[in-house]
């Protein structure tokens, strides 16, 4: 040990060594780099009572409420618009997690979002949903919980901006917390000790109900919020320990309000979960090991002896989760699983905005107070008539599960996307192909003739499908009401995925592929914990055989682009197809270039290409003359015609050159043990695209040609 304290020891020279030099000093000044002095400062601000009169008077919103202030700490990290299923849909960037780097972003669930926000607007404006308790209501897994830290950790954050700025109290008495004249001035109190106010609350409530409404409406004059339309309201009385404070003091100068006022020091408060300042959390445990004393606090034993009753607020403790939660939010895990009492506290918490602490009057609280559950936990609410006025006193929020699949996907790509994973390579379409099943899940068979579920998924993520328009989309919504409120959830995906990531092959090919990960999660559905039904296991089973069909269609492509991703052979058979028919549309015949005849169009090329994208004889004359006016629009305005400028024809020209290259390759020989030089070298041009291309490396691009390749040799030339 003295060697290691020395630096002596052989280990620390190499050490040393290996820094280049790296001194203690410099480890500090990389510490004090991130340290902000100033800001450190302006969090731990303390003043009088009179300070804080004049820093009110100069910016009101100090004074906000619990819901103006959380609606207010959304808003701060802005929003963007767009347009869904024709619905202006808002999209909070306080729920991507600027706070943690993303490390809680909710993906998707962009419209029970909004109905959060909406519902605490109204309570910000003070329309009665300040009375109610929000509970969130979906599936295990559906982001509930998730929602709820980012509104704790969202408002610790925004309490430490200067937007955020909110304030308490302390009181300044005696050590033991008495009122004791002062040896010098008898007329005086001693103030050598702070004494904080348990509940945080704002320094407005000292002062007296019949004069705070004038001191309100002067502050409401001068009011401007951004966000809102609420009015500043400081309500209620002081919590039972600061009123007899209050009622001392003011016993000890006669009256005089000032003289107590002088012993209050205001200091700037930051909310902290760890620190129990403003945020509160309360998980149901074992009935027996809990009491509703845990919600509105308890006696504190040691002190009733100094105070000589139990009945003094000095002698109690005010640390429930509810009176710790004032000023800011209190969470309540699984709402519903807590015993009927606890619920009883509930009711005045939320509707009058009071608690009842034990031998205490009820005690005023300012704090959104949000809960959740799952749908079996609320259908025995609904089903419990006893229960009514705590589901009147509840707004409920559906929170389902994505049903749009790039969504879904960046669930995955959180935890297993790239740079994630080290030393193992999640081959592309891999987490793809998992999400896909997920959404399938959750949604119901469409209704509509002729369309198919997988077709339905592609509708949701945007994908246009020929014969439907944004109001099918919006129809097929409408016919199934109830669509991501069951299915299988995000945590059995990541689960599995992660089973594959630790298994012996992946292991020791050091690569993972879709179907190692659908053979994971069809193998864990015989056991899974939440679904008992068979038919439902039948029909989950049958969907990855519709993911496994949709994923070949997904490679085959690939594979397809990669062998025809001959640029220069591209744009020439573009160039002769261009020419062929703007020939055909003027009437005009093309010369050969290497006769140096005139030829009519070659019809037979410009049908080869036109049949890969499926246009009939009796359209291709509309198609043709589409190409040429396009071609005509981009000339006026100054732009070149390319082979990838049109995405349609671009897509057909590369199934064509697929097809005339296909044989070339023969693709189908890597199938057989015996390929010769010149095709391996063309297979392995191909792999290269692959790699570069599409993400994938050595092995999976082998793998991938592989497969297409026996798919290929079974006859299946099905296209995308």
């Amino acid at each position: 040990m003295n060697e290691f304290r020395t630096g002596n020891s052989p280990q620390n020279r190499d050490v040393s060594t290996a820094v280049s030099g790296l001194a203690g000093k410099d480890l500090v000044g990389a510490v004090e780099a991130r340290l902000d002095r100033r800001r450190f400062q302006d969090q731990h601000w303390s003043g009088t009572f009179w300070e804080y009169l004049d820093l009110a008077a100069q910016n009101p919103s100090v004074v906000r409420n619990a819901y103006q202030r959380l609606y207010d700490a959304i808003l701060s990290q802005g929003s963007e618009k767009y347009r869904l299923f024709k619905k202006d849909v808002t999209r909070y960037h306080f729920f991507s997690d600027p706070f943690d780097k993303g490390a809680d972003g909710i993906f998707g669930l962009d419209f029970a979002l909004m109905s959060l926000v909406d519902c605490l607007r109204a309570a910000a404006e003070g329309y009665g949903t300040d009375k109610r308790i929000l509970l969130l209501h979906g599936p295990v897994g559906s982001s509930k919980s998730t929602m709820a830290r980012l509104l704790k950790k969202g408002l610790e954050h925004y309490s430490r901006t200067p937007d955020g700025a909110l304030y308490s109290f302390s009181w300044m008495l005696d050590e033991h917390c008495d009122i004791v004249p002062q040896d010098s001035n008898p007329r005086e109190a001693v103030r050598s000790h702070a004494f904080a106010c348990p509940m945080h609350e704002d320094p407005l409530v000292l002062i007296p109900r019949e004069a705070r409404e004038d001191v309100l409406a002067k502050l409401n004059a001068v009011y401007k919020p951004k966000n809102h339309n609420g009015k500043l309201r400081v309500t209620g009385e002081p919590d039972p320990f600061c009123r007899r404070i209050v009622e001392n003091l003011m016993s000890f100068y006669d009256g005089d309000w000032r003289k107590v006022m002088e012993h209050v020091k205001v200091r700037r408060i930051v909310l902290s979960e760890k620190d129990r300042v403003g945020i509160g959390t309360f998980q149901p445990k074992d009935e027996k090991n809990q009491d509703s004393t845990e919600l509105t606090g308890d006696i504190n034993y040691r002190k009733i002896a100094m105070y000589g009753s139990d009945s003094d607020p000095r002698a109690f403790n005010f640390d429930g989760e509810l009176n710790i939660a004032n000023r800011g939010i209190c969470e309540f895990i699984e709402v519903l699983k807590l015993d009927v009492a606890f619920l009883y506290d509930l009711l005045g918490a939320s509707q009058e905005h009071t608690i009842k602490p034990k031998k205490f009057a009820q005690t005023y609280i300012d704090e959104v107070i949000l809960g959740h559950t799952n749908e079996p936990e609320y259908k025995r609410l609904q089903s419990n008539e006893m229960m009514e006025a705590f589901r009147d006193r509840t707004i409920k929020i559906d929170v389902p599960y994505n049903i749009k699949l790039d969504d879904e996907i960046k669930i995955y790509q959180k935890d297993f996307g790239e740079g994630r994973i080290r030393n193992i390579h999640i081959a592309p379409h891999t987490l793809e192909v998992a999400a896909m099943w997920a959404v399938l899940t959750r949604l119901d068979e469409p209704k509509k003739a002729g369309l198919t579920v997988m077709q339905k998924l592609k509708l949701y993520n945007g994908k246009s499908i020929p014969g439907f328009t944004e109001d099918s989309v919006r129809e097929l919504k409408e016919e199934a009401p109830r669509e991501g409120m069951s299915g299988i959830s995000p945590r059995y995906i990541q689960d599995k995925i992660s089973n594959t990531l630790v298994s012996r092959q992946a292991i020791e090919e050091k690569a993972i592929n879709p179907f190692m990960v659908l053979n994971e999660l069809e193998s864990g559905l015989s056991h899974h914990s939440l679904i008992s039904d068979e038919n439902t296991k039948k029909r989950f089973r049958e969907l990855l055989a519709v993911i496994k069909e949709e994923y070949e269609d997904i490679i085959k492509g690939e594979v397809q682009r990669a062998i025809s991703a001959d640029e220069d052979a591209i744009r020439r058979l573009c160039a002769n197809y261009i020419e062929s028919v703007r020939a055909y549309t003027q009437k005009e015949r093309v010369k050969n270039r290497y006769t140096g005849r005139d030829e009519e169009p070659d019809e037979r090329l410009m049908r080869s290409i036109e049949e890969k994208i499926d246009i009939p004889e009796s359209r291709k004359d509309d198609f043709r003359q589409e190409i040429m006016n396009y071609i005509g629009a981009l000339a006026l305005d100054g732009k070149k015609f390319e082979y990838n400028t049109n995405a349609r024809l671009y897509r057909a020209l590369e199934l064509k050159l697929f097809e005339d290259q296909r044989d070339t390759i023969k693709l189908k020989n890597l199938v057989s043990s015996v390929v010769d030089d010149e095709t391996q070298a063309k297979i392995d041009v191909v792999k290269q695209r692959l790699i570069k291309q599409f993400g994938y490396n050595e092995t999976s691009a082998t793998d991938v040609l592989n497969y297409v390749a026996s798919i290929f040799a079974r006859g299946d030339s099905k296209s995308r």
